[in-house]
């Protein structure tokens, strides 16, 4: 037990800002959760306390491939160049957020991996003391098939993992 507590981030230094990591993809939930993150932690016209670290995972083209037989080589760098398009618009879109919200503090990184690995790494690297994820709603089948980035970020990450679900809309 003592031994998970010394591999958390040492608490930042006095007079130092908090970090928060906010991770995106190019879904409407993640991007709820930014602007939530944006709304309760950077309130405008007053000193900023926190710096903020935006990132998104991009997956590399083999594994977004996969194992498709003859050929699969050719398409490698199409899917490459559109992997890394998406992970730019998404890096624009926050970037935009962040502008309008005036976040002066602000880094954005698109890293390789998926997307679990990427956001611990990044709290880790970045000494986060939040986690800011968005959840997309699915239920425990969808879940358990595809994985939940913020259920694996609420128990590995290294710090608080802040977890924002989007409201339904009512019909």
């Amino acid at each position: 037990m003592a031994e998970e507590a010394s591999s958390a981030p040492a608490p930042a230094p006095a007079g130092a800002k908090m970090t928060i990591v906010a991770g995106v993809d190019d879904s409407d939930h993640s991007f709820y959760a930014l602007q939530w993150a944006l709304g309760h932690f950077f309130p405008p016209a007053q000193p900023q306390q926190y710096r903020l670290v935006v990132v998104t995972a991009k997956p590399s083209a083999a594994s977004a491939v996969g194992l498709a037989g003859p050929g699969a080589a050719d398409v490698l760098p199409f899917v490459e160049a559109d992997l890394k398009r998406v992970a730019l618009r998404v890096l624009d879109r926050a970037r935009e957020l962040c502008a309008a919200a005036q976040v002066a503090d602000a880094e954005f990184e698109a890293i390789e991996g998926d997307a679990r690995s990427v956001l611990c790494d990044a709290v880790e690297r970045h000494l986060a003391e939040m986690l800011v994820v968005g959840s997309h709603g699915y239920g425990a089948i969808k879940r358990a098939v595809l994985g939940s980035v913020s259920d694996y970020c609420a128990h590995h990450a290294h710090c608080s993992v802040m977890i924002v679900k989007k409201p339904k809309t009512k019909h």
